[in-house]
């Protein structure tokens, strides 16, 4: 056997295993294909018996020679049961294969995955786990870009505090909740994230006239005039980006952040109004609280962390980001009673203004603090490896006797690139092991 044959049956096995894939289990596709099949041979009984009555009944003529050899009347009526059967099977399975790539060929882009590697991805995803994140920031993004690899049942929890920046402007202006932690979350999720960041996340000059506003901010800006409400702005850019999952604000109200922060040698304790503010008194936070006090919290987030699988707390600014969420009351209540697994992933670095010098045990114990106890069943941790170290970064260190309190996973989970955060790839890996518990006893640290 020549080299050119024997690629062209190496080729022929490959794209018979790729077709093949259409019939794993879990596709949905199967059941139809039998349906199919059964539709077509009972159409084809009928189609037999009117022909097998002319056959019989009709007289000595020159065809009936023909349609004998055509019937296959030489062979034995079990193998000619089998020669029609795979015939027929497979001309039906070469229709419905033709049929798909025909009606799917306008939505698959070109240099895309197969089609049958993007239903079975799909198929997968939606069978996953209903997982809820909290957060905000550049942290939860992070977060929701690991875990939308494998499942589509993602629910993000955004603080709507932000007062910040292009947010900041927006809602002082217009009066409109903060979108800039919202359309972090939306990127993140986005069905195209290369493209969709770029355009979501494409800063205006400030010498142009929009004050330095980030496209994606006046994008669900100009969607909550046109349909009247910020909720339903946020699920229309959500359709626009064809999102993996659901961003839900944790309240509607328009809240402020507020906090005592120790400043100074002489550790005076001020009070510092505004969620952007309270990194800038470069002290040590003693208390958060919002203005007003106990906003109503929207109702789908509610739900969404009542009937989650999976709840992650964090990454993200601790004081600004994590426990704004949680100042909401309901959230707090809907988080306690949930049964859902619940995980702490505690920052690789500090934050200056917020979280000096914490650890580990001072991020869990912090955020306790705001919901009346001992709450997570795991708590993840860096381990901070030697390579990455800079000294302009302050690292949170894993106390020695954290694993003594908590069921707590320890593990290389840094971004190489920038390494005071965490790597999406890793930390969804960690999270979805943890879940599924591939890592072993949930008790103990990974050295690894």
């Amino acid at each position: 056997m020549g080299p050119k044959r024997t690629a062209w049956y190496k080729q022929l096995y490959r794209r018979l295993r790729q077709e093949l894939r259409w019939l794993t289990p879990g596709l949905g596709i199967k059941r139809w294909v039998f349906v199919i099949i059964l539709g077509t041979t009972l159409l084809g009984v009928g189609i037999g018996m009117g022909l097998l009555d002319i056959y019989r009944t009709a007289p000595d003529t020159w065809w009936l020679p023909i349609t004998s050899a055509l019937y296959l009347n030489f062979l034995s009526r079990a193998l000619r049961v089998i020669v029609f059967g795979t015939i027929g099977i497979g001309l039906v399975l070469v229709g419905i294969w033709g049929l798909n790539r025909s009606l799917l060929k306008p939505f698959v882009k070109p240099g895309s995955k197969s089609i049958v590697q993007a239903v079975s991805d799909f198929r997968r995803k939606e069978r996953g786990p209903r997982i809820v994140a909290i957060g905000g920031g550049t942290g939860l993004s992070s977060l929701l870009r690991g875990l939308k690899d494998y499942t589509s049942n993602l629910t993000a929890i955004v603080t709507v505090a932000d007062d910040g920046g292009s947010s900041g402007e927006l809602r002082r202006s217009i009066g409109i909740l903060p979108p800039g932690d919202i359309r972090n979350c939306l990127t993140a999720l986005s069905d195209d994230e290369a493209l969709m960041s770029q355009i979501f996340q494409y800063r205006f000059a400030a010498g142009a006239g929009l004050n330095g506003h980030t496209l994606g901010n006046l994008f669900i800006t100009a969607l909550a005039d046109i349909t009247g409400s910020f909720e339903e702005a946020v699920a229309e850019s959500g359709r626009v980006l064809a999102v993996k999952g659901r961003v839900l604000p944790a309240t509607l109200h328009d809240i402020r952040l507020a906090a005592d922060v120790q400043v100074g040698e002489a550790e005076v304790e001020v009070q510092v109004h505004g969620e952007s503010q309270i990194p800038k008194a470069a002290g040590k936070v003693r208390r958060v609280w919002m203005e007003p006090d106990n906003p109503a919290a929207f109702p789908p987030s509610v739900q969404a962390l009542l009937s989650a699988d999976l709840i992650v707390v964090g990454p993200g600014s601790l004081y600004t980001s994590i426990i704004p969420n949680l100042l909401v009351p309901d959230i707090a209540a809907a988080f306690k009673a949930s049964r859902a697994l619940k995980l702490y992933i505690v920052n690789v670095a500090t934050q200056n203004g917020e979280t000096d010098h914490y650890t580990c045990a001072d991020h869990v114990h912090t955020v306790e603090k705001y919901l009346g106890g001992p709450v997570f069943d795991v708590v993840v941790c860096n381990k901070v490896n030697e390579n990455s170290r800079s000294d302009s970064v302050e690292w949170v260190p894993v106390d020695e006797d954290i694993d003594q309190k908590y069921a707590t996973y320890v593990a290389n989970l840094v971004d190489e690139v920038s390494p005071w955060r965490h790597d999406s790839k890793k930390l969804g890996q960690a999270v979805m092991d943890l879940y599924y518990e591939r890592t072993g006893p949930l008790v103990g640290r990974d050295e690894g």
